[in-house]
């Protein structure tokens, strides 16, 4: 069909190219001579772009891949958005997403997985822990990647993991050194003696997370403090008492607290305590800093591991888990203003 359609197309071209012969002189044969130039030009770009659709689906199959994701906020949108830019790229229109969110409700994950299982999908991307426990509790046959996932042997209860899920899952992690975090709070606010940890006792990778601080805390001298809420509904009564109770605040990479960064921010910018975050969103929302990594880019990771399964190119069961490549210092100039916190220089702001 693709063979007749180009057939049909120069001989329409080579109809035109005569009538403006027919009516135009010297002027019109070079208009013919730039037309049939164009029309090569085409045709040869449009075999490439065909040879091109051709190889990223020569078996000839289409997949269709489900994506739950947790809750709606800035790190998570853009993971979803690189899985699915980098896996489109790789297998164009053979490709088909089924995008489903579960605002911010773990049993809402569980309905999701379990529709995408009925509708026998060919892979699942599960961002998020809470995703991701969803789909490992869901299926034991269909693929799963997650992303946006700080530490899979805590969020998989795996022992002594190793790197490599095994099974029928494996992923992007989103973890950034700890103890560069802790260490980024002795820069920023070395006079400081307490620092409250403010997360989600939900989620497993958050108390993880703030376990790992509070160690790395209190060998550089700091107080800490656990100030856990146990969803939105306590989170405004809980950052309350540790914005009262502490010099400075460390959210860890929480989902909870992604999506209530303005509640964060309006409790504790007026009391004065700087908040530093374990990731760009929280950060913007509610931070003065954070060692931020690119989730539109931890998405695309995800997205290329996928087209790989789908291809049958790599087994998902031999795939160890991929970490951001790098980190980045940013800071977020408006909260530091008005706290009066001056920055290093090798600190980059967030965009406003």
């Amino acid at each position: 069909m693709k063979k007749t359609t180009r057939i049909l197309s120069a001989a329409m071209a080579g109809m035109m190219a005569l009538s403006m012969t027919a009516c135009g002189g010297s002027a019109a044969s070079s208009t013919t001579a730039a037309a049939e130039k164009s029309s090569e030009a085409a045709g040869s770009q449009a075999a490439d772009s065909s040879a091109a659709g051709e190889a990223k689906s020569a078996d000839g199959k289409t997949y269709l891949v489900g994506i739950c994701q947790l809750v709606q906020h800035t790190a998570l949108d853009a993971a979803t958005k690189g899985f699915e830019d980098a896996l489109t790229e790789e297998l164009g229109d053979a490709v088909k997403f089924d995008e489903q969110n579960a605002q911010g409700d773990s049993n809402t994950c569980s309905t999701i997985i379990n529709s995408f299982v009925s509708e026998n999908v060919d892979l699942i991307l599960a961002n998020a822990t809470a995703a991701l426990q969803a789909a490992q509790a869901g299926t034991k046959e269909i693929p799963i990647l997650g992303t946006s996932v700080t530490e899979y042997g805590v969020a998989l209860g795996i022992d002594d993991f190793n790197g490599t899920v095994g099974g029928n899952i494996s992923g992007t992690a989103d973890l950034a050194p700890l103890n560069e975090q802790a260490a980024m709070i002795k820069e920023l606010f070395p006079d400081k003696k307490t620092v409250g940890l403010l997360y989600c006792s939900a989620e497993p990778n958050s108390q993880y997370q703030v376990d790992t601080v509070k160690k790395e805390l209190e060998g550089l001298g700091y107080t800490c403090e656990y100030y856990a809420f146990s969803d939105s509904n306590d989170i405004s009564t809980i950052t309350t008492k540790a914005a009262s109770e502490s010099d400075v605040i460390y959210v860890p990479t929480d989902n909870t607290a992604a999506a209530n960064t303005e509640i964060i921010n309006n409790i504790c910018q007026p009391a004065g305590v700087p908040v530093v975050a374990g990731e760009e969103g929280i950060c913007k929302g509610c931070g003065v800093a954070t060692l931020s990594i690119s989730y539109y880019d931890l998405g695309v990771a995800t997205g290329k591991m996928a087209a790989k399964i789908l291809t049958g190119e790599s087994n998902v069961s031999e795939m160890p888990i991929e970490y951001a490549p790098q980190f980045t210092k940013k800071y977020n100039k408006t909260i530091c203003d008005q706290l009066g916190i001056e920055i290093p220089d090798d600190y980059v702001a967030i965009e406003e």
